[in-house]
């Protein structure tokens, strides 16, 4: 067939491919530290395969929106965050991902990202036909736009005919690892407000802070009129392969009206959450007491990790905020430029390409995230480090000083000397 126009062929994304091109070199015999794939690196925690197995034989579609046992489970769940919902606020799908995308889809207008960003939202929207306005993060933390240059942003988008209409945060932050402050959100929410913005709060970070009494403020704590929240089990659970979603929709009729646009749009491409995985979802969400120590323990090992991390590549040289939350690090080598030059390192694409082919370390370069080319930053994901093997990565999970394991060391060690290497 010739003269097939394809509209949106934007190539795969970059952390796919990326932990793609690993895969490769490690098939080749090629030892590669891998820190460019934000999965939680972690075995099934065994009651969740239970549920999935007790679940195989729900092979019916289901409704749309999930079943109602599900959504309530998730209504518990948003309630007990001091985020009061009933179950026809919530839409289950197959990952947070297409619900993120679907919002995109329903909603008009143009959309506001913080930079950086999650490589996946800006193709979101520009595959809605939006477009994307970008905007600084402040110094202290990521995830959010810095208030101030927000409302900038928002004037000089309008005055050249652009139509912001979403703001997308992430609490807590990939790529940067960190939770922005309550004061900082609250600001936001009022700015959404003045400005009627959308807000769009993606939280699947949200069980993993790294300090269990670090304050944490939803935006549809303080703005629930307008705020959308999007979570999933993929990171706090480590079922990145089971796609379990759930999006949580305001009381009110803009709520109401944006969960039927979601559940219509949800009917024409993914049908349903598979009925297995809507057991499994029921049961996690309704947070047993075995699964919240479960999770306690993989939100200590997720922080012990970062702060290794973060620990190298600062002694290396680098600027970098200290991870809160999640399971990265995004240092900034602009303070080793003049080091990095002599080795043909000039911004972050070759950054990226020089760890890899010199010191066989994987990162994903900030260019991917919306930032500035020319700078010197990447995205690391530190959960690559608990171990190859279901093994490994429960003994990880179960050590008192993980970084102290044989597997674990032998990687923080290649990791410091790659680094050094790099800056020296």
């Amino acid at each position: 067939m010739t003269g097939l126009g394809l509209t949106g062929a934007r190539g795969v994304s970059p952390n796919l491919a990326l932990d793609e091109l690993v895969r490769e070199r490690r098939r080749a015999g090629v030892s590669v530290v891998h820190l460019g794939f934000g999965e939680s690196r972690l075995p099934v925690f065994p009651p969740l395969a239970e549920r999935l197995t007790a679940g195989a034989t729900r092979n019916a579609y289901g409704p749309v929106q999930g079943d109602l046992a599900v959504r309530s489970a998730v209504a518990g769940y948003f309630t007990r965050r001091r985020i009061p919902t009933e179950p026809d606020q919530v839409v289950l799908a197959p990952g947070s991902k297409p619900l993120l995308a679907a919002v995109q889809m329903c909603v008009r207008g143009d959309t506001l990202l913080p930079l950086p960003c999650w490589n996946t939202y800006p193709p979101q929207a520009m595959l809605a036909g939006k477009s994307v306005l970008p905007v600084p993060i402040p110094d202290d933390c990521g995830g959010v736009p810095k208030p101030s240059a927000l409302a900038r942003t928002i004037r000089t988008a309008r005055a050249d005919g652009r139509d912001p209409r979403i703001l997308v945060l992430a609490l807590p932050d990939n790529p940067t690892g960190t939770l922005a402050p309550p004061a900082v959100v609250r600001e936001l929410c009022e700015l959404a407000r003045a400005e009627d913005l959308l807000i769009v709060s993606d939280e699947i970070y949200r069980d993993l802070l790294h300090d269990p009494e670090q304050p944490v403020l939803s935006p549809a704590e303080a703005a629930p009129e307008r705020t959308v929240v999007t979570t999933g089990l993929s990171k706090n659970l480590a079922l990145g392969g089971w796609r379990i979603g759930a999006a949580r929709f305001p009381s009110n009729a803009l709520g109401a009206g944006l969960r039927d646009a979601v559940t219509s749009f949800a009917s024409e491409v993914w049908s349903t959450l598979a009925g297995p995985m809507q057991e499994v979802a029921a049961y996690a969400f309704g947070e047993p007491a075995e699964l919240r120590a479960y999770l306690a323990r993989a939100a200590r090992l997720h922080g012990a990790l970062a702060r290794a991390v973060h620990r190298i590549v600062t002694s290396a040289g680098a600027d970098c905020r200290p991870p809160t939350a999640g399971f990265y690090v995004y240092p900034d080598f602009e303070p080793r430029r003049d080091a990095l030059f002599r080795r043909g390192v000039t911004d972050s694409a070759s950054l990226q390409h020089r760890l890899l082919a010199a010191h066989k370390i994987a990162v994903l370069g900030g260019h991917h995230h919306g930032d500035d080319p020319g700078g010197l930053r990447f995205r690391a994901a530190t959960s690559m480090l608990y171990g190859d093997t279901a093994e490994e990565q429960l003994a990880a999970l179960d050590s008192a000083d993980p970084l102290a394991l044989p597997h674990t060391a032998r990687l923080l060690d290649a990791l410091r000397e790659g680094f050094a290497e790099l800056c020296e």
